[in-house]
């Protein structure tokens, strides 16, 4: 009894009623529309919402209950309403947002607020984009908002727009650009290393035990899918689970600790040789990145992954299809995730090499590298399994010495003409954007080892110009302090030789902390 509506909508009907009475106890009840020959709604309670009905509409309801044996009352008295009229549809978004600023800035985020948008029905939310990325960085109910997982001493651009109830969104606030704060004092120092997805005789090392002596980890490799459209990439754990490699990664990321995904390696060859290519390369190098959390990516592009075509004589504008699509397809990549970490392991003869010829292999990745290098974290090139290569005193030096280490390391902090080209020349890095790429035993490279006496010389001289009297001269004498750290090839080769090369540089960087 006592059936009537608290509220409805123009395409439903709230009910409620007084509760029934029976001999062993009622169950439940049932809502009926127009007489219908079945209920539109149950309800173990003494309220209902009918849905599904039409608006501006009458509609006759009544209600019976029944118990668990399926006896069911009388119908209750009828209770009769219209439903309004559903309102217009709106098609009108809200207008943009004003004055975006900047509020405040860390090494990780940036804080932003703006001014309200108006609508004609009525503002909802708002959304913040970074870099022009198609998905939206940061919401927010109010005029302001805060864009995290940033990378450290990185520009971002943003832009703000408004939402309403209907999904409708407002054009694009004015643009800000922000850079990011310094993540630690210039003078911290890294360790990079590579742990193995295989079993290559070193070490069965699972990922979440990896030394604590490195602040970076490389997890190598993903590789081209066999069988799949160009360009897709693809990755599984070899000792765990996803489900177990996934939280080894949280684990190392909680110990405030970067884990990468390397791309390529020495087998893992990649081409991109058109759009689509590119396309398929961005979409599924995303998918692992959301599946396993990964901090960054670093690409490692080895043997006939990249080389320059014939008449590609610009390192600042590449005309090869492949360099080209790389590059887009990692801004791409960049641009969607704007706290993704990028590092590159060229060998010497893609970056050094550039500088006595330019053309095929040679120098053939200071395009990648100069096109990104405004999210470049680090550049770690291999100072291994390359013989030798000639310096900017025109001197070639032999790998596994500390003038080599000083002289390849100096190159990129200097800058250098490119094929001997006076009026093309590649621009220094930032100090804190290089590392030395190292084996960590005898038995990790074919050649290019270098003692660990040998590589505390070449570092004393590089951040502290102390000379250890050997041939090559730094042209800035009093060194780079800022010079970021080291790298090695690798994690498991490292454990093999009771961890000697972590060990001692580990302790060594610290003293520059």
């Amino acid at each position: 009894s006592g059936l009537t509506s608290p509220a409805k909508t123009y395409d439903s009907v709230s009910l409620s009623w007084s509760a029934s009475s029976d001999n062993v106890g009622v169950t439940g009840y049932e809502v009926f529309v127009n007489n219908g020959a079945s209920a539109s709604a149950t309800s173990t309670t003494t309220s209902a919402t009918v849905t599904g009905l039409s608006a501006n509409t009458a509609y006759t309801f009544t209600v019976k209950a029944r118990d668990a044996a399926g006896n069911r009352s009388a119908a209750s008295a009828a209770f009769s309403t219209t439903t309004p009229t559903r309102p217009p549809s709106d098609t009108q978004a809200p207008t943009a947002p004003g004055s975006l600023r900047s509020t405040g800035v860390t090494a990780s985020s940036v804080s932003l607020a703006f001014n309200a948008s108006s609508d004609n029905v009525g503002v909802t939310g708002y959304e913040i984009f970074v870099n022009g990325g198609p998905s939206a960085a940061a919401t927010s109910t109010t005029t302001s908002a805060t864009v995290t997982g940033l990378a450290a001493n990185t520009t971002y651009t943003f832009t703000a727009k408004a939402r309403d109830a209907a999904g409708n969104r407002s054009s694009a606030s004015n643009s800000v650009a922000v850079t990011t704060g310094n993540t630690a004092p210039a003078g911290s120092k890294v360790l990079v290393g590579y742990w193995h997805n295989f079993d290559n005789g070193s070490t069965n090392l699972r990922l979440r035990d990896v030394s604590s002596k490195f602040n970076v980890i490389q997890v190598a490799f993903a590789e081209p899918v066999t069988g799949a459209p160009s360009g897709t990439m693809g990755f599984t754990p070899y000792n765990a689970t996803v489900a177990e490699f996934k939280a080894d990664i949280a684990t190392l990321k909680a110990q405030g600790r970067k884990v990468l995904i390397s791309l390529g390696g020495a087998n893992g060859t990649i081409h991109l040789d058109d759009a689509a290519a590119k396309q398929a390369f961005v979409t599924s190098m995303q998918g692992l990145i959301n599946t396993y959390g990964f901090d960054g990516l670093d690409l490692d592009l080895e043997g006939a992954s990249l080389s320059l075509n014939g008449g590609d004589t610009d390192f600042r504008n590449p005309t090869t299809p492949r360099i080209q699509n790389l590059i887009a397809g990692t801004r791409q990549l960049l641009n969607d995730n704007p706290g993704l970490l990028l590092t590159m392991a060229p060998e010497t003869a893609y970056v050094q090499g550039g500088y006595a010829a330019y053309g095929g292999p040679w120098g053939a990745y200071l395009p990648v590298i100069h096109a990104l290098r405004d999210r470049l974290t680090y550049l770690h090139v291999q100072h291994y399994n390359t013989g030798t290569v000639m310096a900017l005193d025109g001197r070639a030096y032999a790998q596994g010495t500390p003038d080599f280490h000083v002289a390849m390391a100096e190159m990129l902090l200097q800058g250098f003409p490119v094929g001997g080209n006076a009026s093309a020349v590649f621009p220094a890095l930032r100090p804190e954007q290089v590392v030395i790429g190292l084996p960590s035993s005898p038995q990790a490279a074919g050649g290019g080892y270098t003692t660990t006496a040998n590589v505390q010389k070449a570092l004393d001289y590089l951040m502290k110009g102390q000379s250890f009297g050997g041939t090559y001269v730094l042209r800035q004498a009093g060194g780079y302090s800022g010079f970021k750290g080291l790298m090695t090839w690798s994690i498991n080769w490292d454990k093999f030789t009771s961890f000697e090369f972590s060990n001692s540089h580990r302790a060594y960087l610290d003293t520059y902390q």
